[in-house]
């Protein structure tokens, strides 16, 4: 008999013979009942330790289950909404999906991560969904990013995407502007494309997904049918792959 039960076994020694529950229990028997709990659990406090163990699992699952279902519900806004940039290898196995910031630090720590892992697999679809939710530079960024994917295309958006990843300064106006002057864009196009309401669809859409997914900070993860909330390094994206294969 493990320590919970033999926990469980002596708290119901406490009760006298024929009480049904607590409720049936005199004043004195309730409370005598009461001191034979703490008095064991004070000498054996593991069993506490045990009983979080297995309420933690238990809302594990739950958790993976409730996920699973969300992806499941909302899976052609994830993997196929025909707007998103796609990368990694286009008919890959595995579907990364990844809600970002371009201001958000643990996203941009991840992205060195993100790479090594789609180009290290081979075998990986790879969807960005612009996320921006750490103030007006975070918008800009995004509304940035989402223009040049629709002025320029996938490629030019691919290079853009990486810039700002690894960006350092301070995101204005001007500094967007600058950087698409240097990757030869047209500038012009891309800055006043910024404010319609084609990319403004876009991230309300992102916004109105993450919040169906229960995405609530950057980066977020949709790996097949797992998902990853927060920074996860990559040896752990990795195992998350090969579960999502059956390996």
């Amino acid at each position: 008999m493990n320590r919970l039960a033999t926990a469980v076994l002596l708290m119901s020694l406490a009760i006298p013979a024929g009480a049904t529950d607590l409720s049936s229990l005199t004043d004195a028997e309730r409370q005598a009942f009461r001191d034979e709990v703490r008095a064991y659990l004070l000498d054996n406090p593991e069993v506490l330790m045990e009983a979080i163990g297995v309420l933690e699992k238990r809302q594990a699952e739950a958790q993976v289950g409730n996920d699973q279902a969300l992806i499941q519900a909302n899976a052609d806004a994830l993997f196929d909404d025909g707007y998103s940039f796609v990368g990694g290898n286009p008919e890959g196995d595995v579907t990364v999906v990844e809600f970002l910031d371009y201001q958000c630090g643990y996203c941009k720590k991840a992205h060195p991560e993100v790479t090594q892992l789609i180009e290290g697999d081979g075998n990986i679809r790879y969807i960005v969904k612009e996320f921006p939710i750490l103030g007006d530079a975070s918008v800009l960024a995004s509304r940035f990013a989402i223009s040049v994917k629709q002025v320029a295309g996938d490629d030019a958006y691919e290079q853009i995407h990486n810039e700002l990843m690894t960006f350092r300064g301070q995101i204005s106006t001007a500094s967007l502007e600058n950087l698409a002057e240097s990757q030869n864009l047209d500038a012009a196009a891309i800055m006043a494309q910024m404010d319609s309401d084609a990319v403004s669809d876009v991230i309300a859409k992102n916004h109105a997904l993450a919040q169906r997914m229960q995405v609530n900070g950057t980066p977020g993860f949709v790996i097949g049918d797992q998902m990853l909330r927060g920074y996860v390094p990559l040896d752990g994206m990795q195992q998350v792959v090969a579960q999502v294969r059956g390996e």
